[in-house]
């Protein structure tokens, strides 16, 4: 199970860094993420910006918490990325129940807007989270080359599921 734990971290580190860059890497960027937030409705107008700094904010907790290589912090990392992915399944819930067009911000700019394929990926990303928490939660011995194979596969998942529009693409007629 702590190899679950590895591919986990690694996994929820690629795909909060590319979230977290998309979202911050320019006044412009950051701008179309709070438009984004503000047109899901699942909150008033007003708390947009803050909700959008709060998910920023748990994401860099995510990073920082996965980052650290023991393993309570994994523990901890795990439980705040259920948590935010949790809140985010249910706003784009949310949001495709309404029919609303609203483009996901989640990995940068993209016109697509919320749909089922998002809903899926938050909740194999939640999957994640829930796993990755019960194999930190199994204390054992590391093997270093397999881990850096594990490692490597969790964030190779991670590109896959930060890449998830383009591959859903593929699977629309």
């Amino acid at each position: 199970m702590q190899y679950v734990d590895v591919a986990g971290r690694a996994l929820l580190i690629t795909v909060f860094v590319l979230a977290l860059v998309s979202k911050v890497s320019s006044r412009g960027a950051w701008s179309a993420f709070v438009r984004s937030t503000r047109a899901m409705a699942v909150i008033p107008d007003k708390l947009a910006p803050p909700a959008a700094a709060a998910t920023a904010a748990a994401e860099a907790g995510v990073i920082v918490l996965a980052a650290v290589p023991v393993r309570w912090t994994g523990s901890a990392a795990f439980v705040l990325a259920t948590g935010l992915l949790g809140c985010l399944t249910v706003a784009v819930v949310l949001v495709v129940g309404r029919g609303a067009a609203v483009p996901c911000r989640c990995f940068g700019a993209t016109e697509t807007p919320m749909g089922a394929p998002h809903v899926i990926r938050n909740l194999i990303l939640l999957a994640t989270a829930l796993l990755g928490l019960a194999g930190s939660l199994v204390s054992g011995s590391f093997d270093p080359a397999f881990t850096v194979v594990v490692g490597l596969f969790g964030a190779v998942l991670g590109l896959l599921m930060a890449r998830w529009d383009d591959l859903a693409s593929l699977l629309r007629p």
